[in-house]
């Protein structure tokens, strides 16, 4: 007697049915195990290889653009290696802007000259972690005249007008308010760069302008016809450092720290951090700078009144006792 295709598959169903049904449960629990490790292993290892975080770093750039911005770009595949995330480089072209950033929070790691430094710290709980400069390597401001002016101390500038940087930076906007105080100035010029600073004291616009030592030993050199003369030098100015947000967490911040301090020589060089300097202080500085920013409103009147009655018992700058310095 002969058997059909279809009789056939139902007999072989029937028996495969019936092996699967009579199997011990405990004979097959340890394939189901098997087959879900291994589902889990491969969703780990998708997981791993998929990292969505994004770290921002911030940067003071004056403008020079890709120039300025090329020495970071080891750093930065170094950062996103090490760490596993997208690192993403945002330049801000002066320190009003770099301000802004810091008090959002949008940047996680911010390479903060002193000015920036101190605000992050003092109003955004930034914790420093690296010195930009050696700990003797600190900065200092400015008050720099034409040498054909007859201006010869820092109380000849009573009802004259000065060039000073944005809100937020050290040396050419805070610690030139300071020694400022107590005068009354024409107006108060605000200039972005110190490039700009010194065109504007070239060409006469201003009668003195305020910036950094070393911004002025790299800019002078642009106006070779023209001999400026320093008025007045502050105190010193401690060194900027690399900065990290409260936002990012603890492992990331010690991924980051770690990153960061074993980074070869040559990529450390061209951010322009140091793994071994000590970091500097920023407790003197930040209260210094509390000091004058009542003022910061009064920067933009005419004319400009740099008294304020609450800082009278703070701020005792003595003008007749200012040092004038020949630039080289």
């Amino acid at each position: 007697m002969k058997l059909t295709m279809r009789y056939v598959l139902d007999v072989k169903l029937r028996l495969s049915h019936r092996i699967y049904s009579t199997t011990p449960y405990f004979l097959l629990l340890p394939v189901v195990v098997i087959l879900l490790g291994l589902f889990a292993v491969g969703c780990d290892t998708a997981e791993e290889k998929i990292n969505t975080d994004k770290l921002s770093i911030g940067v003071v750039s004056y403008g020079e653009g890709t120039i300025s911005l090329d020495k970071y770009d080891r750093f930065k595949n170094h950062i996103g290696k090490q760490t596993k995330s997208i690192i993403e480089l945002e330049p801000a072209y002066n320190e009003l802007q770099a301000v802004e950033q810091v008090q959002r929070q949008n940047w996680e790691i911010v390479f903060a000259p002193p000015g920036l430094a101190a605000i992050a710290i003092s109003k955004a709980k930034y914790l420093p972690l690296f010195s930009l400069e050696g700990v003797s390597s600190t900065q200092r401001s400015l008050l720099l005249v034409r040498d054909d002016r007859a201006i010869q101390k820092i109380g000849d500038l009573q009802n004259k007008i000065v060039a000073l940087g944005e809100t937020g930076s050290a040396a050419a906007f805070y610690v030139p308010l300071y020694d400022l105080y107590g005068l009354t100035l024409k107006q108060i010029k605000q200039v972005p760069t110190p490039k700009l600073a010194l065109t504007s004291l070239n060409d006469g616009t201003v009668d003195a302008a305020a910036m950094a030592e070393r911004d002025f030993e790299t800019y002078k050199r642009d106006f070779p016809t023209t001999k400026f003369r320093v008025l007045h030098t502050s105190r010193w100015i401690p060194a900027g450092v690399v900065l990290i947000g409260q936002k990012v967490d603890r492992n990331q911040q010690q991924q980051i720290e770690k990153a960061m301090r074993e980074a070869p020589p040559d990529i450390t060089a061209d951010a322009g951090y140091l793994t071994s300097a000590k970091v500097p202080n920023y407790d003197q500085f930040i209260q210094l700078i509390e000091k004058v920013r009542p003022l910061e409103d009064k920067v933009k009147q005419v004319p400009v009144v740099l008294v304020n009655p609450q800082l009278n018992n703070q701020i005792t700058p003595n003008p007749e006792k200012t040092k004038v310095e020949k630039s080289k």
